[in-house]
């Protein structure tokens, strides 16, 4: 996947921006996430130092003029948890000692501006330009400069696509989204046509989970599902692997999901008959 001078990292969920800086994205670190999985029963060791480790090997290799977050850098809302009081001052820092960091807040980070480290910038949620790219989290509509923006680079949906075999087994990956704005959505919000390339990055935290785009949606999660064309959108699994656009991918499924059933009511047909046979050599 290539848009300009933006460019995805080999085998990670991280974008790789080269203008007059080169600027390293990743998009919803949700550190502290073990501790709304051991309300609900679930007991894992915390992953802030895994994640925190990642990226400063990133950092180390890549050596980017600065680090992009954006959005969700922290977990829990509306409160912020004591295991985030405790390692999110820490990771940060760690980062800062490292690069130039910017943070746009995300639709978790509250509080996360009385966290941050003196060397951490953070931008407002609206998002903001560098460089002719437009930054925004995407749980809320950006700052009208971000949408005039040639490319605009997103996060918080978590892009994922569940891919199915001819045996009905399935399975999920995360994604790269590229996709054009919504003329008509554009025009609906703010009044200008506007047909910019979006890319949507994938949770840099793995235990996040994420939306497959080419299942049913539940819930709308913010104006981005709005917000661009979805179907004309091409998907990249993050070894580069072009998975074609959203239409064909729901139009393979499809096929395969049919065939799938097939297999299941032949298989159902050969275990009445064998039953029935059985049935027959009892008499």
């Amino acid at each position: 996947m290539n848009a300009g001078s933006i460019y995805p990292v080999f085998d990670a969920p991280l974008l790789l921006v080269e203008g007059e800086e080169r600027i390293l994205v990743a998009a919803d670190l949700h550190l502290g996430l073990e501790h709304e999985l051991w309300l609900g029963g679930v007991s894992i060791p915390s992953q802030t130092g895994r994640i925190l480790a990642s990226l400063l090997g990133f950092l180390e290799e890549i050596k980017p003029d600065r680090l992009l977050l954006l959005g969700d850098i922290k977990h829990n809302v509306p409160r912020t948890s004591w295991q985030e009081k405790r390692e999110v001052p820490e990771f940060l820092r760690r980062l800062c000692d490292r690069t130039v960091v910017e943070i746009v807040p995300g639709n978790h980070d509250s509080n996360l501006a009385d966290m941050a480290p003196q060397g951490a910038q953070v931008r407002s949620s609206s998002g903001f330009v560098l460089d002719g790219v437009g930054y925004f989290h995407g749980h809320t509509w950006p700052d009208e400069r971000v949408l005039r923006a040639k490319t605009l680079v997103a996060g918080h949906l978590h892009p994922a696509i569940r891919l199915y075999d001819p045996l009905g087994h399935s399975y999920s990956r995360p994604v790269w989204a590229k996709a054009r704005l919504s003329s008509r959505a554009v025009e609906e919000h703010y009044g200008f046509c506007g047909d910019s390339e979006i890319i949507v990055a994938p949770a840099f935290n793995g235990l996040c989970g994420g939306l497959p785009l080419n299942e049913p949606v539940e819930e709308m999660r913010g104006p981005l599902l709005a917000m661009a064309n979805w179907d004309g959108a091409r998907l990249y699994l993050l070894d580069g692997t072009d998975l074609g656009t959203l239409e064909e991918i729901k139009r393979a499924q499809r096929k395969i999901k049919k065939g799938a059933r097939i297999i299941a009511a032949a298989q159902d047909d050969i275990a009445h008959d064998d039953a029935h046979k059985n049935e027959g050599d009892y008499q």
